[in-house]
């Protein structure tokens, strides 16, 4: 490994761990940040392993920074189980949809196929707008008429976890973006969203992982890795983790900072500037693949 790939690795975990616990949608940041500083995301077998560890990184985060929170959060367990079965309901029966619309294939598609749909940056742009409105909708109407709500019933859990859901087939459309301000425009104030949305994240992390992993072992079954060894991924990966993992706590207390002081809908006026860029850099051609 390279000075300039561990550089590379640092950079994308930085803006993986920031934008992943920022309601701005890592996977568009991350994507885009590849692009620009020419990651070759085409060695998918390698990009699969990174993308492990650096969600990883932002779990640990997660679970330190809410570690004071989580006792209290025991009584909302049954809410978190419906709002992840609301989820699943919604998400992956969308995201096969979205596959055979955009990509018309069949359930037999390789994993690499539809992660082209992911880089799809109009549709990362439409996203980022649509979560993004969603934030600003939510900041405006919580500054006009603060929500009070301290605990999330199973109905709005349900709701919450609708559209978590919405946020897995589109990469740009920010999980906790979205869920915080489904949140507060249900009426739960927003510490008590901001805490039930990263404990969701708890939840379907490891579920995130585990898809990441089962790509890992596809793909090196197939040959994708070549010669290339887990041991030899190992030292960007650990680096990647730990920055992601610094990151992603500078994160979560300038978010928590932000929502207490009712800053919330200028991370949405950030997601619209943001959907500007991605449009821009799509045709501006920066960082496109060369074609054959």
């Amino acid at each position: 490994m390279d000075l300039l790939h561990l550089l590379q690795v640092l950079l994308l975990a930085i803006v993986q761990g920031a934008a992943e616990l920022l309601p701005v949608s890592s996977s568009a940041h991350v994507t885009i940040a590849a692009r620009v500083i020419g990651y070759d995301m085409k060695q998918v077998y390698e990009w699969t392993f990174l993308l492990v560890m650096l969600h990883t990184g932002t779990m640990f985060a997660v679970l330190i920074y809410f570690w004071p929170r989580w006792k209290r959060l025991r009584a909302a367990v049954p809410a978190l189980i419906v709002a992840t079965l609301a989820t699943a309901t919604v998400g992956y029966p969308l995201k096969h949809v979205v596959e055979k619309v955009f990509l018309n294939h069949d359930a037999s598609a390789q994993p690499q196929e539809i992660e082209q749909l992911f880089l799809n940056l109009p549709l990362m742009a439409c996203s980022l707008s649509l979560v993004g409105i969603l934030i600003i909708v939510a900041g405006m109407k919580d500054e006009r008429s603060p929500s009070r709500g301290e605990t999330v019933d199973l109905k709005r859990a349900a709701a919450i976890g609708c559209v978590q859901g919405l946020a897995l087939p589109f990469r740009g459309f920010s999980r906790s973006g979205s869920t915080i301000s489904a949140g507060m425009l249900l009426g739960i104030n927003r510490i008590t969203a901001e805490e039930f949305s990263f404990a969701l994240a708890v939840i379907i992390t490891p579920l995130v992982i585990a898809r990441e992993v089962l790509m890992l072992f596809k793909e090196h079954a197939q040959g994708a890795g070549g010669t290339t060894s887990i041991s030899q991924l190992m030292l960007p990966g650990l680096v990647g983790m730990a920055a992601s993992f610094g990151a992603g706590l500078l994160a979560l207390r300038w978010l928590s900072s932000w929502l207490e002081k009712g800053r919330w809908k200028f991370f949405g006026f950030y997601c619209l500037l943001a959907a500007a860029t991605v449009l821009a850099i799509h045709f501006a051609g920066i960082g496109a693949p060369a074609s054959p």
